[in-house]
């Protein structure tokens, strides 16, 4: 075997950059990140709000969020903790239990804005399709985008569970 020159000396630790600590523990991946928080240019400072879904081992915790240079700003929270409070004991990170998340943070925040009278979501809930159209001489409906994270978008995925709620609670979600 020939000779090997060792590249990891002095010169090669001066020059590493470290990556981003979120990046480093492997919470967020910074390229969907950006997609999905960079506002056009042309809509000046308006947010760009995300529906963000998170499950944990226990929980699932869904928010509306916007990005500032400060740090993103939280309009909306929901957790699955607070479903037994509405009926639900049980299975509170099931596909069903993501779904009622998803529905109250929808509720939730319409009524925050005060737009829970304009905009009343699915009435007869049945699995099938449902968009939120503007409704005229009204305010237009609450539009985000779905924030997955880290999470494999499989057919049938738990967060697919949370959008659809929120989806049929009145929040527009393209």
């Amino acid at each position: 075997m020939g000779f090997v020159k060792v590249v990891k000396n002095k010169q090669y630790f001066k020059r590493f950059q470290v990556k981003f600590r979120r990046r480093r523990e492997g919470r967020t991946d910074y390229f969907a990140r950006k997609r999905l928080v960079v506002q056009e240019k042309n809509k000046y400072n308006t947010p760009k709000y995300r529906l963000i879904v998170r499950f944990t081992n226990k929980d699932i915790i869904c928010q509306i969020a916007y990005a500032r240079i400060e740090g993103d700003v939280i309009i909306c929270a929901a957790y699955a903790h607070e479903l037994p409070r509405y009926g639900i004991k049980v299975g509170l990170t099931n596909y069903s239990a993501a779904y009622c998340t998803g529905l109250l943070i929808a509720r939730r925040l319409l009524k925050k804005l005060k737009l829970d009278g304009i905009y009343s979501g699915c009435e007869d809930v049945n699995g099938d399709e449902f968009y939120v159209e503007d409704v005229d001489g009204q305010p237009g409906a609450f539009r985000c985008y779905l924030d997955v994270g880290l999470v494999r978008t499989t057919t049938g995925a738990r967060v697919f569970g949370a959008m659809k709620g929120a989806a049929d609670g009145g929040i527009d979600i393209p």
